[in-house]
């Protein structure tokens, strides 16, 4: 293993560690941003706008299906880096063998039933007659790819989990060059429409999924990675499950969640709609360091745990979550100061304009209290405590966002509906600030004053 690939992060400066690693992944965020705006600009000049129109409402059957999965390699992520922090290259090598046959497990069952499933949750979402053949063509191909797609996410997960983040970026550049050029070819090319924006999107899944595999044989062949599957230690299984299963039916509740917030604000119009979609994009820009920093976190209390390092687990367990609300916050006041300018280069509609001014002030300087809450959240599911944490995430969308959605919708001006997420996102901060008063934070801060005793000793 090539060392200079792995971040240590039990040792050095918790942030210059943190910041190392997050950055990558930062760069990997805005790269898929990139991937999606071109993947959209090429359908809209070539196919038009009911081809678009099907190509987004094809997503969320298919988040639906996955989330799932996802999170059941974000649990093998947790462990690898658990692992990593103890030194027990053994288990690393059992779990690593027993996600590969997991994978196969799941993501081939789930390509047959995304045949089915995906045009059922279509039929469900009452998609229009125009668009229902496009949409219905492009998710039973886009479900064909279920294993590379999630193949690459566990790769990424795991070489996350030993503390390299770089890959997962070279793994994206590889997918996104793939996608446009197949793109281009099969769209603008040989006219092939919403099938070949779905085939260019499929190879170039498993193309990512394939290097990522050669990648992880020749960098880490201590983990013995092999493509197909080869053993499936039930103990290391049960592990994933137990982790990785509440955070998947988390995702999953969530999309649905999303689904019934995105009614709300079609409830309002096509110009409130346009506002929200352009909206969007300005906070993504704010928003970028959020899910970096809360990867780092992840790994951070992950490998700390394992190498029972204390004292580190209680600096960057209020550290990296205070660094992600800063960053957030002078991002965000940022934007919200040039937002109008910011947006007008999206649209020059007054209307529409307007509307997602609005947005952005109401929403943007309170986003960081969702840095702080994703940051303590990502920390604590790090260290495989993912009870909590999924609680007060439903609670924060069921009990909070979508509740106060209604009531601003049915009770005071739909115009205003946004203000649902502030309200939540500092909700959910509250409930997770209570985890530094837990028992299990308090035995935290004890082994760390422990250690400490003994280094002055």
């Amino acid at each position: 293993m090539k060392a200079s690939k792995k971040i240590d992060m039990t040792q050095g400066s918790i942030m210059r560690q943190v910041l190392i690693f997050a950055l990558p992944i930062c760069a990997g965020n805005v790269l898929q941003q990139l991937y999606g705006t071109v993947d959209t600009l090429v359908i809209g000049n070539f196919c038009g706008s009911v081809s678009l129109a099907a190509v987004g409402t094809s997503s969320q059957p298919v988040e639906m299906l996955l989330c799932i999965f996802l999170g059941l390699g974000t649990g093998v992520s947790i462990l690898v880096s658990q692992f990593s922090g103890s030194g027990d290259g053994k288990s690393q090598r059992e779990i690593v063998a027993t996600a590969i046959s997991f994978l196969y497990i799941c993501a081939i069952p789930l390509a047959v039933i995304g045949q089915f499933a995906g045009p059922l949750v279509l039929k469900i979402m009452q998609v229009p007659p125009d668009t229902w053949d496009l949409a219905n063509s492009y998710i039973r191909i886009i479900f064909i790819g279920t294993l590379g797609n999630m193949g690459y996410n566990m790769n990424a997960g795991i070489l996350r989990g030993v503390g390299d983040s770089r890959a997962s970026l070279l793994f994206l550049l590889v997918s996104c060059a793939v996608n446009i050029a197949l793109d281009l070819l099969f769209v603008a090319g040989l006219g092939m429409d919403v099938a070949g924006a779905a085939l260019a999107t499929m190879l170039a899944m498993y193309c990512s999924w394939l290097f990522s595999v050669a990648y992880i044989r020749r960098q880490y062949p201590e983990l013995g990675f092999t493509l197909l599957p080869k053993r499936l230690n039930k103990a290391m299984l049960a592990a994933i499950v137990k982790i990785g299963l509440p955070l998947g039916l988390n995702g999953s509740i969530y999309s649905v969640g999303h689904i019934l917030m995105q009614s709300l604000i079609n409830m309002q119009g096509s110009v409130f709609i346009a506002a929200c979609a352009v909206s969007s994009k300005v906070t993504g820009i704010a928003n970028v360091a959020i899910n970096s920093l809360s990867s780092a976190a992840t790994t951070f209390s992950g490998q700390n745990l394992g190498a029972k390092n204390y004292v580190y687990l209680k600096k960057g367990g209020l550290q990296i979550p205070l660094f992600s609300g800063l960053i957030t916050c002078i991002a965000g006041l940022l934007v919200t100061f040039f937002s109008r300018p910011l947006l007008s280069l999206f649209t020059k509609d007054p209307a529409v304009l307007d509307f997602a001014v609005r947005y952005i002030r109401i929403v943007l300087p309170f986003t960081w209290t969702f840095a702080v809450f994703n940051g303590i959240i990502s920390f604590v599911n790090g260290m495989g405590e993912v009870r909590f944490p999924t609680i007060v995430n439903l609670l924060m969308l069921w009990a909070v966002r979508i509740p106060v959605g209604y009531l601003i919708t049915y009770f005071i001006d739909g115009g205003y509906v946004m203000a649902c997420l502030p309200i939540s996102f500092a909700f959910g901060m509250l409930c997770m600030l209570s985890y530094f008063f837990s028992g299990q934070w308090k035995k935290i801060k004890e082994q760390a004053a422990c250690q400490q005793e003994e280094t002055v000793l």
